[in-house]
């Protein structure tokens, strides 16, 4: 498959650079569905904290024996020091633990990446740039460069083995853009912006990601 490369003007790069040639087994596969929403699924449990626990009255190192008489002495008649009206008792019907944390075999982790870079090319939402470099980190100047590269409301830009600083700088306050190096690539991020623009650099990372 050859993908068209344009400079972050929107315009054509002339020549031989203006073709880049790009794995089939990256780019050109059929998207399942199921496929990727397991790895989506795998993803936003994988954020999730573990809910911490309050404990309760098994769990207080406190005696269970009666530490008053049950009349005469002017208070209420406890049982033991672990009832949840003391200070420090254990607490009635607390949170419990629960720790988010689900598996998910590695194949079908890198299937799920593969497949979203191919929906992106099948959708004609996929743009390839030489590059990113920008002399200066000018977020109005930035801003006139995505009007001529044309995307949708959001966009996804992913560099090589890192960001340009000025264009992460210029593009940090423009809503609906986000940067990630090609390490950071991930199929939720993909998926959740409407065009994706990928460096050459990134192009060719990726590659080497899924080829080694």
């Amino acid at each position: 498959m050859k993908l068209k490369v344009k400079t972050l003007d929107g315009k054509a790069v002339a020549g031989a650079k203006g073709e880049l040639d790009v794995n089939d087994e990256i780019f050109g596969l059929d998207p399942r569905a199921d496929i990727l929403h397991r790895v989506v699924t795998w993803q936003l449990e994988k954020r999730r904290g573990t809910a911490r626990a309050a404990r309760e009255r098994s769990d207080v190192a406190r005696t269970g024996a009666k530490y008053g008489k049950q009349k005469g002495g002017g208070r209420a008649r406890h049982g033991d020091r672990r009832a949840p009206i003391f200070i420090g008792g254990g607490k009635a019907h607390g949170p419990r633990k629960r720790d988010f944390n689900p598996s998910l075999n590695k194949k079908i982790r890198a299937l799920g990446l593969r497949m979203a870079l191919s929906s992106k090319a099948k959708t004609d939402t996929l743009i390839v740039v030489d590059s990113l470099d920008m002399k200066d980190a000018k977020t109005k100047a930035l801003i006139g460069q995505f009007d001529k590269l044309g995307f949708g409301k959001s966009a996804l830009f992913i560099d090589g083995e890192g960001v340009n600083d000025n264009f992460r700088k210029a593009s940090a306050n423009i809503v609906g853009v986000d940067v990630l190096p090609a390490i950071g690539a991930n199929v939720y991020d993909i998926l959740n912006h409407e065009t994706l623009v990928l460096t050459r650099a990134a192009v060719e990372q990726l590659e080497a990601r899924f080829n080694g």
